[in-house]
């Protein structure tokens, strides 16, 4: 059987990305397919013209434009760039020759394996298809793919010593995240680093005001002590709702306290001397003596 050509004069040709063709192909929605094909000829264009050349219904263009969204391949007025998929969505199956190719013919990707391997040894085929699937599925630029190693890399370090180093699903997973972050060039992803380094760096304090010693949080406590970060509690506070916890419930639960830091939050309240105020319990009236004739003002001394 003959292979099948496209045959089209130069000026004719539409280009589309690898991936592009990928996610559309595994997704295996036709009319999808269709409306970026019309996409990629016009480059950009008002919905109902697009309606109109398709001839189109609503329901039936609004369900292709969903589709498109949920592959990352329809950008959005809001941030102008293509969604990051979401976690639980698979990177594609990439071969040996996939990897191939695209180290003989993309010089960022392979500089970046290079130094990849550099900090964390050599990868074996499966972590560099993962690694492919964060520059080329995910569109991480290879100076981000760096630093997200690095942090990868000194996160192990912290939490396990030195001389663990991360595995390549754990820096995926990490990846999905800067992706739904938006850390698509180094100047966004140093911020973010900038600024998840202060907020570690306030940890110690907080697991003191706990009473949990000097131990390091683990994934499940740090996610609490980074939101009372962003809440702006300081430990004191959190000494405060630590111990309202351990009286309610006769020992510390993570999920108690952080409701009552979230009560406080939600009020305002933030500083220790707020907390306290709003923990005493109400002033009673003083008992009052039979024939004191001023007994009535002891309610509003």
């Amino acid at each position: 059987m003959a292979d099948y050509r496209l045959h089209l004069a130069q000026e004719e040709n539409v280009v589309l990305s690898d991936r592009a063709v990928r996610r559309l192909i595994e997704r295996r929605d036709g009319d999808a397919a269709l409306l970026y094909l019309c996409l990629a000829r016009r480059g950009s264009s008002e919905p109902e013209q697009l309606r109109a050349e398709l001839g189109w219904s609503a329901a039936q263009f609004a369900a292709a434009e969903d589709a498109l969204r949920g592959m990352g391949l329809l950008q959005t007025p809001q941030s102008g760039r293509e969604p990051a998929p979401p976690p639980e969505t698979a990177l594609p199956e990439y071969t040996r020759e996939d990897v191939m190719n695209k180290l003989e013919g993309d010089a960022s990707f392979a500089a970046v394996l290079r130094e990849v391997e550099r900090k964390l040894g050599r990868l074996s085929d499966p972590s560099v298809r993962k690694l492919l699937g964060l520059y080329d599925y995910l569109g991480l630029p290879a100076d981000v793919i760096l630093l997200l190693v690095t942090y990868c890399a000194e996160r192990k370090a912290a939490r396990f010593g030195a001389g663990r180093l991360p595995t390549m699903p754990e820096i995926e997973k990490e990846g999905y995240a800067w992706a739904r972050r938006e850390l698509f060039s180094s100047a966004a992803a140093d911020a973010w680093l900038r600024r998840e380094r202060e907020t570690r760096a306030r940890f110690p304090a907080y697991m003191a005001a706990l009473g949990l010693g000097d131990r390091a949080p683990v994934p499940g406590e740090e996610k609490y002590l980074t939101q009372w970060t962003e809440w702006g509690f300081p430990p004191e506070t959190v000494a405060i709702a630590c111990d309202k916890t351990v009286l309610k419930c006769r020992e510390f639960k993570w999920g108690y306290c952080n409701g009552i830091l979230r009560r406080w939050h939600e009020k305002g309240l933030h500083a220790p001397e707020e907390a306290r105020a709003e923990s005493a319990p109400p002033r009673r009236a003083a008992p009052r003596q039979d024939g004191d004739k001023n007994a009535w003002m002891n309610d509003y001394d």
